[in-house]
């Protein structure tokens, strides 16, 4: 499979990431909208794209949307909200057919002015988002917030990052706040996505066997780009000393605990240490061979399940844990003595060639998704790398145990959240 990269600058703030292979029998076609994440305008932001695929100037409603995608083949449409970090991107997704495969001819060029369509021309009412779409998407925004306690292991990773940078913009959920709805109505919505458009870093990422400078002239040609001046998002703040920690206990009529670690690891994505922290992490909690798996679920059967992470842009490790209420303090003393034990190195180079395989089999299954490869491009954008994916395995592949041990050093526990059965 052939794969390359090209980024063109179309206007200020607007970046076309052209990514070729043909491993795919389908085009896709992502448009990430770049926001600062802050309270002020999280909810706002994660009710646009819920509002702006109802209906547009030329498509009144989401039947007739359908109808037009049908005619392409049966394109697809999705959009959604995500946080990178400090940032909150929203995200508009076409996938259809390449018109290699299909009778129809110039099929990308469809694409493209659909969901042009649907970011720059929406069905306004006097000057304004639709009242009855505005608010029917308000209610399912609400349902979508509110069911987000339902599932309990995102809940509690989820609120230990909330206590964990309490005053920090990363605490804040993607995709906002039950009680900033009420706030919004159809004008001042429309008001907020005229300034988001004019103003927000804007990434397009076209995954497909395409021809580069056709499909380059083609998107110019099709997606009107209104521009002001466009904002600088800073870096997140990702050092950090610990002079406390934080312990959290919140209680619900659940059946079975979750404590959930966060870790600082002051360790930026930038740093020649990031990669030997992954192999750390992996190491540590990444999978039926890993330190916390063996010791706390199968040796000691303390844990339903148990696992590491590292959040890339925070530069924070979180373990995760399903426990019996009972085996709290035993879990959390294992899971800090396995912590211990990595920065001490107590761990076999077999250890490290079973997580860097690991590792570099994830990665090498970004290029078997064409959304997973949107979605890394734009990952690697955020972060200023500029890599490509074999460069990034021949880094993991020559890291050492040395700085593997290095990395370790750096964990420094700030939160522990467990979620417990309500007292009767």
């Amino acid at each position: 499979m052939t794969l390359k990269n090209i980024r063109k600058r179309i206007d200020e703030g607007v970046n076309l990431n052209l990514i070729v292979t043909d491993k795919f029998k389908s085009n896709l076609i992502s448009i990430y909208i770049v926001r600062p994440l802050v309270r002020s305008e999280v909810t706002k932001n994660a009710l646009l794209p819920m509002v702006l695929k109802r209906g547009t100037k030329n498509y009144n409603n989401f039947t007739d949307i359908q109808q037009k995608l049908e005619d392409l083949f049966g394109a697809n449409l999705s959009v959604d909200v995500t946080k990178k970090g400090e940032r909150q991107v929203i995200r508009f997704t076409l996938e259809g057919p390449n018109d290699k495969y299909v009778s129809g001819n110039n099929l990308i060029e469809e694409m493209i002015k659909i969901l042009n369509e649907i970011i720059n021309n929406p069905l306004l009412e006097n000057g304004s988002f639709l009242d009855e779409y505005v608010n029917q998407e308000k209610e399912n925004l609400k349902k979508k917030i509110e069911s987000r306690i339902n599932d309990k292991k995102t809940y509690s990773v989820d609120r230990c990052i909330e206590e964990m940078c309490k005053n920090e913009n990363y605490s804040l959920y993607k995709h906002g706040y039950v009680e900033d709805l009420k706030d919004i109505d159809s004008r001042k919505l429309y008001k907020h996505y005229l300034t988001v458009l004019k103003s927000s870093p804007i990434e397009v990422c076209i995954v497909g066997d395409i021809d580069v400078d056709a499909v380059s002239n083609i998107f110019v040609e099709n997606f009107d780009i209104k521009r002001d001046k466009v904002i600088d998002i800073q870096r997140e703040n990702v050092l950090k000393e610990i002079h406390t920690k934080n312990l959290v206990r919140e209680e619900m009529d659940v059946n079975q605990g979750k404590l959930t670690l966060g870790f600082r690891t002051n360790i930026p994505y930038e740093d020649k240490l990031y990669e030997p922290l992954l192999i750390m992490s992996n190491i540590l909690g990444g999978g039926p061979n890993s330190k916390l798996f063996m010791n706390v679920r199968e040796k000691e059967s303390l844990a339903y399940y148990i696992y590491s992470r590292v959040l890339k842009y925070k530069s924070l490790l979180i373990i995760s844990s399903g426990i019996e209420f009972s085996n709290y303090q035993k879990t959390l003393d294992i899971i800090k003595e396995q912590v211990e034990d990595m920065k001490l190195g107590k761990f076999s180079e077999s250890d490290i060639r079973q997580a860097k395989k690991s590792l570099i089999t994830s990665i090498k299954s970004i290029k078997d998704s064409n959304f997973s490869l949107a979605d890394y491009y734009l990952s690697n954008i955020l972060a200023n790398d500029y890599r490509n994916i074999d460069e990034i395995i021949e880094r993991l592949q020559n890291v050492s145990k040395d700085e593997i041990v290095e990395a370790a050093k750096k964990l420094s526990l700030d939160t522990i959240y467990f979620l417990t059965k309500r007292k009767k």
